[in-house]
């Protein structure tokens, strides 16, 4: 009796087979994407490398079951081995001079001071260096620097390698700031041009190595050094920081409309301090309201990123120089950090490929004021 003839895999096979998994931020084929490598077969064993747009992929999960279920379901199949990866992308070719060894700029912003810009910066970088980004944290605030006294690194003293500043680094994450060039209690009563001369250094002269995000903490407000930014390099784009009272709200509509004007793509919002839920409870208290990011978020149409609680742990892990990501990486607080990270990973995936429109339709055109 003579048997039937199976047919022998091939890598057509598996690559379409992969190519009905969808990416579900892109929309678009795991195949097509590039994502799909080193497919080999030895039998009825198949390897191949999936990777990913980024470590902080909110979806990792997902596509990789979907990828080993797609490939399983094809006749000869037995085992499927998978090496799952990450690579994220550069920024798009524009007019503007890259910072070398950097993939990605991320912005984070506030029309107002006291919402908690700084404090969603750190945490933010911490969370997306925790998933697997090389990461850089940029304290664009020269007049007001915080970030290392909440990055835990008040004390570093900055030295030179090669000619260029070698920035701190704590919690995985390399930081600059102002605050390493100058004492404590020395105010800095700078005019435009030096705000200007000392954003462009940090950004070209700081060994920031390679990097796959570096999130630079704006000062409050739409003034030089947001200028400044956007005139010196590309920005993948902003993440608009905002409480829930409507004093918040509008100053976030500001941050909003001045990132349009300037053609920055919007990430998206983040409302902090949403509600409080004591220790051991499941009571929500919504101190300042809630829902007003989600709202406003909804209003331009740009992506809500995530809601932040109220917990004083916060404010002491920025006074250790422990950010809560690092603190207490399994509480509440922390893990609203790790998603909002992987959403704003998504979004500026979703940027590199398919650029998002930088102005929505209902903001509004700022006032400039000149002599």
């Amino acid at each position: 009796m003579f048997g039937v003839k199976k047919d022998k895999l091939s890598e057509e096979q598996i690559r379409k087979a992969l190519s009905t998994v969808m990416d579900p931020d892109l929309n678009i084929d795991v195949v097509t994407l590039g994502m799909i490598s080193d497919v080999k077969i030895n039998g009825t064993k198949v390897f191949f490398k999936l990777t990913l747009t980024t470590p902080a992929c909110p979806v990792k999960e997902r596509l990789e079951q979907e990828c080993k279920d797609a490939v399983l379901a094809l006749p000869g199949v037995e085992t499927v081995e998978m090496e799952s990866t990450a690579q994220v992308a550069g920024q798009r070719k524009t007019g503007k001079e890259p910072i070398n060894g950097i993939r990605q700029i991320i912005a984070v912003t506030s029309g107002k001071g006291g919402v908690g810009k700084s404090t969603v910066s750190c945490n933010l970088a911490v969370a997306l260096a925790k998933l697997g980004a090389n990461v850089g944290l940029l304290d664009a605030d020269i007049t007001g620097p915080n970030i290392p006294l909440m990055m835990g690194v008040e004390s570093y003293q900055p030295k030179a390698k090669n000619d260029r500043i070698v920035p701190a680094e704590n919690h995985g994450v390399k930081c600059i700031s102002m605050a390493f060039f100058v004492s404590q209690d020395t105010p800095l009563i700078w005019r435009g041009p030096m705000l200007d001369k000392a954003i462009k250094q940090f950004l070209r002269d700081v060994d920031w190595g390679e990097l796959d995000y570096l999130i630079v903490d704006m000062p409050p407000g739409t003034g030089d050094a947001q200028l400044t930014m956007v005139q010196a390099t590309q920005l993948s784009g902003g993440v608009i920081v905002t409480t829930p009272q409507d004093v918040a709200l509008l100053d976030g509509r500001k941050g909003l409309a001045m990132f349009a004007q300037m053609e920055v793509p919007i990430l998206g919002f983040v409302e902090n301090m949403s509600y409080f839920q004591p220790k051991g409870s499941s009571e929500q208290y919504e101190i300042f309201g809630r829902g007003g990011g989600r709202r406003l978020a909804d209003e331009y149409k740009v992506p809500f990123l995530g809601e932040i609680p109220l917990d004083p742990d916060v404010r002491i892990g920025g006074d250790e120089g422990i950010p809560i990501v690092a603190k207490d990486p399994d509480g509440a607080v922390a893990l609203a950090f790790i998603e909002i990270a992987k959403q704003v990973a998504a979004q500026v995936s979703i940027q590199a490929r398919n650029p998002i429109p930088a102005a929505p339709q209902a903001a509004a055109t700022p006032v400039s004021i000149s002599k």
